[in-house]
């Protein structure tokens, strides 16, 4: 069922301006765009025409300038509302069009407030939520929320958006494993020695204290984004690539999963940046960033290793890694092969097992082949294919937005999946808060703490 009308709570938010209207822009000019109304909500008080330029001016900024998008900023609307508040909520939702998508850019707890007012209410046939991460602070918390949703909605109209899941290389995944006859018969643990998904940035806090330091590189990119990208390079394969079929695939790997050897002690590390220069930016402090509690403890970098308990993975490492405010941006899924088990003798040279390298950013895939080196035929050499992915139409937030409008849950989260993804941590996150696990420091600009070696925790 296509949407008629998108309504976006905490539209004058920051979170509105930045990703969710020019992602929107993107898929209004694409081939996929369909007409629909759109209406603003938020507490700001704007006029209509105010906020059309806010519009005009977030499509422009994500490179949307068609016909059809500067139709669909001129005939926006406006409300200012509170979306606690039941009668405001009935107010506006008698102003939709045919079946109405709401879009939950707020922070988490008014979207749970706002949905409570929402069970008080008759809602329209078909209605459909979408809603922004974090989904629950932990385990039960997360449990809470979607039994509390499945209240007032069905599974199948919520959209629990995380926006790596739009990222044209996260999906190639998909087409590299099962495009490929020579790939998939040797993905599994008689093959692989390990794989690590690494997710480094340069960026520091950049003003959002107000989450991140409640949350730390654990919860914010780990417990979410890169245990979902995990489940795409481990799931087994799907029969089909709708939303049960993909989704159940990657449900069943995370159920699997467990900290390697159940020891968060020994199989998980964190830190946090010092004042350094990365590049020519000079960050302070993360504890003299504003809005910085001292007393969260709050990591910048975190690294847990994990075990999939299951035939084709049982034995192989999963090094999931992700910090701030490092002297490289590293984003990218490592899949080290083990070695040949025999080499003729008479060859000289040994490059070491082969790797495939799929880049998070830039689009990227690359494969090492060990072969005969220049000159001396029997010196075996090193070689480097690589080829760049096509980049999607759509940019991520385009990609989820797409779904949403077109009541497609293909690339939203289940509620099992989430939490699936904090049971997984929850035993990092004990150990850590009962500090078995030191909190170390790395200057920023470097490439974490000095004594941290690649994969150091992992003692096979």
């Amino acid at each position: 069922m296509a949407i008629g009308t998108l309504i976006i709570f905490g539209a004058s938010g920051d979170l509105s301006r930045r990703l969710l209207l020019p992602g929107l822009g993107q898929l209004v000019d694409s081939d996929r765009g369909a007409r629909f109304k759109l209406i603003g909500v938020g507490q700001d008080k704007l006029s209509d025409p105010a906020w059309r330029s806010r519009v005009a001016d977030s499509f422009k900024a994500g490179g949307s300038t068609g016909s059809r998008t500067r139709k669909l900023a001129a005939e926006t609307t406006y409300v200012q509302a509170d979306v606690t508040d039941p009668a405001e909520l009935q107010r506006i939702l008698k102003m939709s069009e045919g079946t109405p998508a709401i879009y939950f850019a707020l922070p988490p707890q008014v979207t749970m407030a706002s949905c409570d007012a929402l069970s008080k209410i008759d809602l329209p046939r078909g209605i459909v939520f979408g809603l922004e991460k974090p989904f629950g602070t932990d385990l039960k918390s997360a449990q809470r929320l979607n039994r509390r949703l499945v209240k007032i909605i069905p599974e199948s109209q919520l959209h629990r958006v995380d926006h790596f899941l739009g990222k044209s290389t996260v999906l190639n995944i998909l087409g590299v494993r099962f495009a490929n006859r020579f790939l998939e018969p040797v993905w599994n643990a008689e093959n692989i020695e390990k794989v690590e998904i690494i997710f480094d940035e340069m960026l520091g806090l950049e003003g959002r204290a107000g989450y991140y330091d409640r949350a730390g590189a654990l919860v914010d990119m780990i417990q979410s984004h890169l245990l979902l990208v995990m489940a795409l390079v481990a799931m087994e394969p799907p029969s089909s690539l709708d939303a049960d079929d993909l989704r159940g695939s990657m449900a069943q790997v995370l159920r699997a999963t467990r900290v390697f050897g159940s020891d968060p002690k020994k199989f998980s590390r964190r830190a946090r940046y010092t004042a350094g220069r990365v590049g020519r930016r000079q960050l302070p402090d993360y504890l003299k960033e504003p809005g910085v509690d001292p007393r969260n403890r709050t990591e910048t970098l975190a690294e847990v290793v994990l075990g999939i308990e299951n035939w084709r993975w049982a034995g192989v490492p999963f090094v999931i890694r992700s910090g701030k405010a490092l002297g490289a941006a590293n984003k990218e899924i490592v899949v080290t092969f083990k070695d040949v088990p025999h080499l003729p003798k008479g060859f000289k040279g040994s490059p070491g097992p082969a790797t495939l390298r799929i880049a998070l950013s830039p689009d990227e895939i690359s494969l090492d082949l060990n072969i005969n080196g220049q000159g001396n035929p029997f010196t075996i050499d090193r070689v480097v294919l690589s080829t760049q992915f096509a980049p999607g139409d759509l940019a991520p937030y385009g990609e989820v937005l797409d779904g949403l409008l077109n009541s497609d849950p293909t690339l939203s989260v289940r509620a099992d999946e989430i939490e699936e993804c904090w049971r997984i941590v929850a035993p990092v996150l004990a150990a850590w808060k009962e500090n078995q696990v030191p909190l170390e420091s790395y200057p920023a600009g470097s490439q974490g703490p000095a004594k941290w070696k690649r994969l150091s925790l992992v003692a096979r």
